[in-house]
């Protein structure tokens, strides 16, 4: 799983990229096309657009590949920090261009609208990012409507289990919240 990527495996594809490997950019992309997608889908709801910066995000990284560090985070954190950063920019040309042409909102809802879009998509990518078993706690108790204990006898673990699962789900989950517009999205720099 793309999550799970050695540190080791993070330097190789850099080092592979600085050299102009095309095929590195082809498995860099597969692996990680569909997160820059929907992070960027997230933050601009519009299909076109997460297919535009999602083509501006892997020609950002072929072209600077040395723009990683990998002693600051994996690859992938960087990834979506990158999306994070280009849909954002994107969302707020769009709508200052709407602004712009129609008389219609202000600065402050623009802002209000881009901090919204941008809590969600890194929501989207802690969720995606979490140690599965914490994931699967926080997909039964929310989507199956499930309490702690029922959570663990879905899972077979002890009730205690269950609640620090949900416990350690729900803090990463809160950290969306409350990263600024243009940090890093939860978990950058540090295993989740």
């Amino acid at each position: 799983m793309a999550n799970d990527t050695p540190p080791r495996w993070d330097r190789r594809m850099q080092q592979r990229l600085a050299r102009g490997e095309a095929a590195a950019l082809g498995e860099l992309y597969d692996r990680f096309a569909s997160l820059v997608h929907s992070l960027a889908h997230r933050v601009l709801d519009d299909d076109q657009a997460a297919d535009q910066v999602t083509r501006e995000v892997f020609l950002a990284i072929w072209e600077n590949p040395e723009a990683y560090d990998p002693r600051q985070g994996n690859l992938r954190s960087w990834v979506a920090r990158l999306t994070q950063r280009q849909a954002v920019n994107r969302l707020r040309q769009t709508e200052a261009t709407a602004y712009a042409e129609t008389g219609v909102g202000s600065a402050e809802e623009l802002e209000a609208k881009v901090r919204r879009a941008s809590a969600a998509a890194r929501a989207d990518y802690i969720v995606t990012s979490m140690p599965a078993p914490l994931r699967k706690a926080l997909e039964l108790a929310y989507f199956q409507r499930r309490d702690y204990r029922q959570t663990a006898a879905d899972l077979s673990i002890s009730h205690e289990e269950a609640r620090r699962r949900l416990r350690l789900g729900l803090q990463l989950l809160s950290t969306a919240n409350t990263r600024p517009l243009d940090g890093p999205p939860g978990g950058y720099g540090r295993a989740l």
